[in-house]
């Protein structure tokens, strides 16, 4: 005698299968009509659960913050060299800064150098009181997004995600981790509302906090001074881009080079640097920064270019940068 009650099968024995799970596992009847079914669970009460839930070794997380957007989509500009000392924080800040004061743009900078030099070169800029939150954490641990952790500076239309001394430890960390390439792109998704363009500082090498830093970037800003080695960066760079994009496949647009610590006394040098930047020669920036103490000075004072000293040479070369980069980003886009 059989437990079970005869049915007719019409859906053959793998759809009674099927059926028999379904009941037990209390799944949704296939009975009905596909109107009457209901989705299990709302995606919307689903997110809300998610993030009001308190996660083992997190800090709780606000449903409405995790809900709540600015109303931009940010560009984001790494600024990326593989040799030190090429003036690469001095572009980004002087770059983010002008964006600010002279395109009354809405700039996020984010200093990716472990080294923090973004903070010491604004610390006149500073508040106070800043977020007690490292961007390590935000990173590693996966606590939260750069706004949470970005501060106002004194800048009108400025505000800054400086770096910590954890982050050097932080590529170690990462090392083993599935998807270290991403952790930035995430970590940047609110932030990015809530700004018109993002400049990111980054290590001058091709660790993974530059690799972070270029998948979560839409451009690549490359400063290079007047010397062979520093070219050979920029071929350095240029060939992971090639990897970023046929590897990883996030395609990143050059915003250009950058010809920094331009010496017009040494003729002949500058002769052999600008022949060997020939090859790329559509992605260099017209605007030559000069050597100029001014520039070391406003660095010494805390503050940008631009306030320490608007009429010297750097300040004017680095203003005509920064138009130039909003005519790229924000006119007619360059062909990659």
């Amino acid at each position: 005698m059989s437990l079970f009650p005869e049915t007719k099968n019409t859906e053959g024995p793998q759809g009674l299968i099927a059926s028999s799970l379904r009941r037990l596992l209390g799944g949704p009847r296939t009975d009905r009509p596909p109107s009457s079914i209901p989705s299990f669970p709302p995606p919307s009460a689903q997110g809300s659960a998610e993030a009001g839930r308190r996660m083992p070794g997190r800090a709780p997380v606000d449903p409405a913050a995790v809900a709540r957007k600015g109303p931009y989509a940010a560009e984001v500009i790494a600024v990326c060299a593989q040799k030190g000392g090429v003036g690469k924080t001095t572009t980004s800040v002087n770059l983010a800064a002008g964006l600010a004061l002279l395109e009354g743009k809405k700039v996020l900078l984010i200093d990716m150098d472990p080294q923090g030099h973004c903070a010491l070169a604004l610390h006149s800029e500073l508040p106070a009181e800043t977020p007690s939150r490292p961007l390590s954490e935000v990173l590693t641990r996966k606590l939260g997004d750069i706004h949470d952790i970005a501060f106002d500076t004194k800048i009108p239309n400025l505000r800054l995600c400086p770096s910590d001394k954890d982050l050097a430890q932080a590529e170690s960390i990462l090392a083993g981790r599935i998807g270290k390439e991403f952790l930035l792109r995430k970590a940047l998704e609110r932030a990015r509302s809530f700004a018109e363009v993002v400049v990111i500082d980054c290590p001058p090498n091709l660790g993974t906090l530059t690799l972070n830093a270029l998948l979560a970037a839409d451009w690549l800003l490359a400063p290079c001074d007047m010397s062979t080695l520093s070219v050979e960066g920029v071929g350095d760079i240029f060939d992971t881009v090639e990897t970023v994009r046929d590897t990883l496949g996030h395609h990143l647009s050059v915003l250009g080079v950058v010809r920094t610590r331009h010496d017009a006394k040494n003729k002949k040098v500058n002769d052999a640097v600008e022949q060997t930047l020939e090859q790329w020669s559509r992605h260099l920036v017209t605007t030559r920064i000069p050597v100029n103490t001014a520039l070391a000075q406003a660095q010494l004072a805390g503050t940008p270019i631009f306030s320490h000293d608007p009429d010297c040479r750097g300040a004017k070369a680095y203003a005509e940068v920064v138009r130039d980069v909003a005519s790229r980003v924000w006119g007619a886009k360059p062909t990659a």
